[in-house]
């Protein structure tokens, strides 16, 4: 069966008032993210990969060789990625529940260290990617960044939040300002229920 579109699961100007106008999200998830969606459909039509998961065929094709395979890989990461990354924000007071702050606190030593920490690796990410907090393989809290569309599924890691530093997910909103644009992700538009119900199913 064929990937589809998701729905946002927020109205497209519900995060204008946080700092992503609806013109961002028209572009990022109508196109962008569309575009994921038919161009991955298309690569694995009639292949080995055609009615997997979107996790089986990321994990199968990472790292594969052949041209085929790498762009069933980027496109199928991008369409995971962005499923989960509209589900990362959202509209409401964005208040960061009890629990997880600790456990936030105990691995980084402050919530305020971690947003530090988590805007560098997305800053610092060259070029294209995603800056990522994680459940690593050991059960630990981590920060990374990967390149393009690779994933913590690519290393066996949970996701609990990730931020989209491609230059269509900024530019609109913030041009060339990556780090304000990372720093308003952290204060104003991460549903952080979300991060934590994740933790909590990790």
């Amino acid at each position: 069966m064929a990937f589809e579109l998701p729905d946002l699961p927020y109205a497209h100007d519900a995060l204008a008032s946080k700092g992503m106008s609806k013109e961002t999200l028209e572009y990022h998830h109508d196109l962008h993210h569309k575009a994921y969606v038919d161009n991955g459909n298309k690569l694995i039509a009639g292949t080995e990969w055609d009615g997997k998961s979107m996790e089986e065929i990321i994990k199968g094709t990472y790292n594969a060789t052949a041209i085929a395979q790498n762009g069933i890989f980027n496109n199928i990461s991008q369409l995971w990625n962005h499923n989960q990354f509209w589900e990362m924000m959202g509209p409401g007071d964005n208040k960061m529940p009890g629990e997880l702050e600790s456990r936030i606190a105990d691995a980084f030593g402050s919530v305020e260290k971690f947003k530090e920490d988590f805007s560098a690796a997305g800053a610092g990410q060259f070029g294209s990617g995603w800056a990522w907090l994680v459940v690593d393989t050991d059960g630990s809290l981590k920060i990374t960044k990967t390149e393009n569309g690779v994933n913590p599924l690519c290393f066996d890691q949970t996701a609990l939040l990730g931020c989209d530093v491609w230059e269509h997910s900024y530019y609109i909103d913030f041009r060339n300002k990556r780090p304000a644009y990372l720093a308003n992700f952290l204060d104003n538009l991460v549903n952080w229920e979300n991060v934590a119900e994740r933790l909590s199913n990790a």
